[in-house]
């Protein structure tokens, strides 16, 4: 584990494995570098993975949690440890695009999961701040206890059981200080102003997202695709084959990632 100091974080930072290709994953909202603990292993090389400003065990500052301050974030991690690759989720994966309208030929190789939001205010605003509201002030316990209990969090593990077993990793790391201030401000953002310019991205790129996601619109990852001239998109009808197909996913994703 090691901390990189950027100009207004502390990132938290974690390493694994060794040897090229060295690929940085980024996270999605709420998240941390936990997110994606358990697929680094099965990729080759050497896996960055860090906590967003706000999230995890990164510093929480007032302010400072636009798509161009979690993009900064990003390219950070990136250039310190000399990624060739990006892989984002959620969050993520917007912080990623944003990066990209601005320098389109940094990475070899891209891979976005379920990506967010593109160049359009979000439709979940609402839904959001409803998260914001369940683990303001609260202790670490409570706040994950008023999660899981969310009636529309369990209307999703009914359907998809999985779900919360993830949940309840990934919200071990929850940081109530700067997951409160990172949603407020990033959800009155969008990530580009104008899709047209990940056209100059021609770096392969693999989109992977399902429909019926509010969260995660599959119109992103359509659209992305349109723009992309060298995007492939692996699109599901929704969680549930979405889930079935992870050992398809993980094949595609370890491919791309070696190649």
């Amino acid at each position: 584990m090691a901390q990189l100091k950027t100009e207004d974080a502390l990132l938290h930072v974690e390493v694994d494995g060794a040897g090229d290709p060295i690929t940085v994953l980024a996270h999605g909202i709420t998240n941390s570098c936990r997110e994606l603990a358990m697929m680094t292993p099965l990729f080759a090389g050497t896996k960055i993975r860090f906590c967003f400003r706000g999230h995890g065990h990164s510093s929480s500052p007032e302010r400072g949690y636009k798509f161009a301050d979690f993009g900064r974030d990003l390219s950070a991690v990136a250039d310190a440890y000399g990624a060739q690759n990006a892989v984002g989720t959620s969050l993520g994966a917007c912080a990623l695009c944003n990066l990209l309208a601005d320098q389109p030929d940094r990475f070899r190789r891209l891979i976005m999961l379920l990506p967010a939001g593109l160049d359009r205010p979000f439709d979940y605003k609402d839904r959001m701040l409803r998260t914001v509201d369940m683990v303001d002030g609260k202790s670490k316990e409570e706040a994950i206890a008023t999660l899981l209990a969310d009636p529309e969090r369990i209307a999703g593990y009914v359907q998809q059981p999985y779900l919360r077993e993830l949940d309840e990793i990934n919200l071990q790391d929850i940081n109530l200080v700067g997951v409160p201030r990172a949603i407020r401000e990033v959800i009155q953002d969008i990530p580009l102003l104008d899709r047209a310019v990940m056209r100059r991205v021609t770096a392969p790129t693999l989109l992977i997202c399902r429909e019926g996601d509010i969260i995660h619109p599959a119109w992103v990852g359509r659209a992305l695709a349109e723009v992309m001239p060298n995007a492939e998109l692996m699109m599901y009808e929704d969680g549930a084959q979405m889930y079935q197909a992870i050992p398809e996913i993980v094949g595609r994703v370890r491919e791309y990632l070696a190649s």
